[in-house]
């Protein structure tokens, strides 16, 4: 694909958005317009769409920024004005011209896309209060020193500065003596900032249920259903998908388990034995930490080989440098695809250290970016975004497709490893989601708890939802602090269950794959293009697969996964 170039119509083409004054002129004019025709109002809210998406990549660009480089106190500055004198200013009015769109008697709802917007924005006007505005805005500033803490993590091993990422690597030796001293340091350094992430959880928890209570909501997980427009299913849905991964899963994992303590010889298995291969070879490599070019251009060639026009698009990320992939201090954690909504372009930012897992999440963020790019001709960008539930989809799909053609890293053998261990991991992940998932339902469901009885919760959960064949003694206190590295605790409240629920759907369109590589990856891309035009379940459909996440589902995909690891030499 060559990216289009899409002009400003309303918003002056020399606007920066240095400041709040720059853009309340523009908001002003929107609210003051007179409207008289359907056009005019189809015009009306095609302005304020182009407004909100320059506005929107001011911002994302200002946060790219910040988590690339946490340690520069400049890029720092300019992030931090944009949270707190431009997006709150915005906030209001942003509001009023929502109420302004909804009570317009020319509106109308004609088409799927027109009915989910109206319901879409009823919910947010039903949520806002301007007294929240700066409660939001203290939220993104802890968030911002919650990062901070975790960019500046690093450990002096065996004589070199190492991020935790890069340390992580280290729990592939074979060499069970460096896996533990790894794990060690690596815990150590963690325990260092435990009580400062410790209290800065308890100040968002503090301000989220002031926001819910400002909004009129028993608890933030009803205002955080409301906010994240959560029409197709409740909050109890998901509580019964984590009985039906105790149920389904959990036993799988056990017998991964039994078989990885057999396979290393072990009476029990220990914390640093859980990413090491079970036969004890030496790690994946499947490109050194230092030739990142090299790693970009082989999952460029899975691309090629699932679909010329995947690499097509893949290649816009790469002419307009929106890829910051390798890890180096100062980098915050993790990784994500951000969308430039002026731009309609995708932004890839990672932490690559020469890891499998590094060539499973660009192709889980690649799926993000070419979500994207198939929605990027919606005019509203009110409309260009699907639910995450289905935008997981995208990317978890983009996973197992592209597993398919691991051979590009590796020689056949190596390439069934790497498979299995994405395998693996799915199984693996899903009781993990259900503890996190459970973990949120009980701490915005249960006010006034102490840390004390939060660090309860957390083990119950943790035991429900493990296997008992780790041996964690000695390290109880990393154990229960555990839940601090989940970047969405912190961030994004409640969006966790989304990658459960896709991944099911994902585990569909793979097995559709088996069947009809074609069919099932058009299926994929013309739903894609969809963007956030049609419900939840409707996208589902689009790509042929369905949306439910009950036992009745996860069952069959389970066996279709036990069958495909038996499959695969181990």
């Amino acid at each position: 694909m060559t990216a289009t170039a899409f002009t400003r119509g309303f918003v002056p083409k020399d606007l920066k958005v240095n400041s709040f004054s720059e853009i309340e002129p523009l908001y002003r004019e929107l609210l003051e317009r007179q409207i008289a025709s359907r056009k005019e109002l189809d015009k009306w809210l095609r302005d304020f769409s182009e407004l909100s998406a320059v506005v929107d990549e001011v911002g994302s660009r200002r946060y790219i920024a910040k988590s690339c480089h946490t340690e520069d106190a400049e890029i720092e500055k300019a992030y931090m004005t944009f949270v707190e004198e431009v997006e709150p200013k915005i906030k209001p009015l942003y509001f009023e011209l929502q109420k302004k769109y909804l009570a317009a008697p020319l509106r109308g709802e004609d088409t799927p896309a027109l009915k989910i917007l109206s319901k879409k924005w009823k919910a947010d006007v039903e949520l806002f209060r301007e007294e929240n505005i700066p409660l939001e805005t203290e939220v993104v500033k802890l968030n911002s020193e919650y990062d901070k803490i975790s960019g500046a993590m690093t450990v002096n091993f065996r004589g070199k500065e190492l991020t935790m990422q890069q340390m992580a690597r280290f729990q592939e030796e074979p060499d069970r003596a460096i896996r533990e001293e790894a794990f060690r340091a690596s815990a150590a350094r963690r325990m260092i900032d435990r009580e400062k992430i410790d209290q800065i959880f308890e100040k968002l928890f503090s301000l989220r249920e002031r926001i819910a209570a400002n909004a009129g909501m028993p608890d933030y997980r009803d205002w955080a259903w409301r906010a994240y427009k959560r029409f197709d299913y409740s909050a109890e849905d998901c509580l019964r998908f984590a009985d039906a991964i105790a149920a389904t899963v959990v036993p799988v994992v056990k017998q991964l388990d039994i078989q990885r303590k057999t396979d290393l010889g072990l009476e029990k298995l220990r914390p640093w034995d859980s990413a090491v291969d079970p036969k004890n070879r030496p790690a994946l490599k499947p490109f050194a930490e230092d030739q990142v070019d090299g790693f970009v251009g082989k999952v460029r060639e899975i691309f090629e080989k699932l679909s010329p026009e995947l690499a097509k698009d893949f290649d816009v990320l790469k002419e307009h440098n929106n890829l910051d992939l390798a890890s180096r201090k100062g980098k915050q954690p993790g990784g994500y695809q951000c969308s430039l909504e002026e731009a309609r372009e995708p932004f890839i930012f990672m932490n690559a250290a020469g890891l499998q897992r590094d060539v499973e999440t660009l192709l889980h963020e690649g799926g993000h970016a070419f979500h994207c790019l198939a929605a990027r001709n919606e005019d509203l960008v009110f409309l260009r975004n699907a639910p995450m539930e289905f935008c997981e989809v995208a990317s978890m799909a983009m996973e197992l497709l592209g597993s398919e053609h691991f051979e590009v890293f590796y020689n056949e053998q190596d390439a069934n490893r790497a498979r299995r261990t994405l395998m693996e991991g799915i199984i693996r992940f899903l009781p993990w989601m259900a503890i996190i998932d459970s973990f949120q339902h009980w701490i915005y469901t249960h006010p006034g708890h102490s840390r004390a009885e939060r660090t309860l919760e957390w083990l119950r959960l943790l035991d429900r939802f493990s296997t008992g064949e780790t041996d964690w003694s000695g390290f109880e206190d990393v154990r229960e602090s555990q839940w601090q590295r989940q970047l969405h605790l912190f961030h994004a409240p409640f969006y966790y269950i989304e990658y459960g629920i896709a991944q099911l759907g994902a585990l569909q369109l793979w097995m559709k794959s088996k069947e009809d590589a074609r069919g099932a990856l058009r299926n994929y891309r013309a739903a894609l293009a969809l963007g956030g035009t049609r419900p939840l379940p409707e996208l589902f459909s689009a790509a042929g697969i369905r949306f439910d996440f009950s036992e009745r589902t996860l069952g069959p995909l389970m066996n279709a996964l036990g069958e495909e690891l038996e499959r695969l030499p181990s």
